[in-house]
């Protein structure tokens, strides 16, 4: 604290005390000054300024500069599941499914004489013809085919295979080329079969007058039984003549209508 001096003399008045105070005051605030300038050397970033100026002294303040805040924002947007596909990689990519038919669907147990599992199949020459596809397209089949043979003849054959325990739980019968055949003749012949699994026949395409009443014959009949099916080889083979030989009946050994005869049984046996 500076000292107050009373100056005496000609003339003093108070005025004297007056000065000598003005100037302690300014000697104590440049006193704390240093410090001050000392801390300015280095100022930290500042926005603005704002100065006072005493005598010879310099106040700074400085004045933070706003913190600039940078606001991000994240949107979610609910995710869109894409659409499942059977076998397929792109909601866009098209669909291909490839659906295989075992060539057995379910059926009934067979009853006592028939061998589950097992297909037998009794026919004439022409079975003949399709014989090596038709047992490629199923395997294991038993194929009972003769030259001529009659319808009361492969009755017989059948009735003979069930006594002894070998016929299959699943029959095919191509008979009816070699003669005309009655409601009855089929009665009988389903006499021999009741309990199996499944019976096809296969009706007839020959040059004769009995093809069409042995074929009406064959459809009666097998709309009156159940698990009993007709492949329809009449219809097949009449839209296809190119398939036959000379006699417009039988067809050349494993050529090409043999195949799709052996094929058309395959597919009606497994779709029943």
């Amino acid at each position: 604290m500076t000292p107050v001096v009373h100056i005496t003399g000609r003339g003093s008045r108070p005025r004297a005390l007056l000065v000598v105070g003005v100037v302690g005051i300014i000697a104590a605030g440049c006193a704390a000054t240093p410090g001050r300038r000392a801390a300015a050397h280095n100022p930290p970033p500042v926005h603005s300024t704002s100065r006072t100026t005493v005598a010879d002294c310099t106040t700074t303040t400085a004045i933070a500069e706003p913190k600039a805040t940078t606001a991000t924002t994240t949107a979610t947007t609910p995710a869109i599941a894409e659409p499942k596909t059977t076998t397929v990689t792109a909601t866009t990519a098209s669909t291909t499914t490839t659906t295989t038919t075992p060539r057995i669907t379910a059926q009934p147990a067979p009853a006592a004489g028939f061998v589950a599992g097992h297909v037998t199949a009794v026919g004439d020459s022409v079975m003949l013809d399709y014989q090596t596809p038709l047992e490629a397209d199923i395997p294991g089949v038993d194929v009972e085919a003769a030259v001529s043979e009659q319808w009361a003849a492969g009755e017989e054959e059948l009735t003979q295979l069930k006594a002894e325990g070998r016929l299959g739980a699943e029959v095919i019968v191509a008979l009816g080329t070699n003669g005309p055949i009655t409601a009855t003749d089929f009665a009988d012949m389903m006499a021999v079969l009741q309990g199996a699994s499944r019976i096809v026949f296969v009706n007839i395409h020959v040059d004769r007058p009995w093809q069409d009443p042995n074929n009406a014959v064959l459809a009666q009949g097998a709309a009156s039984y159940p698990g009993v099916l007709i492949a329809d080889w009449a219809t097949l083979a009449a839209a296809n003549p190119e398939w036959f030989g000379p006699d417009g009946t039988h067809l050349a050994i494993d050529g090409p209508g043999a195949q799709a005869l052996a094929s058309l049984i395959t597919s009606t046996l497994s779709s029943g």
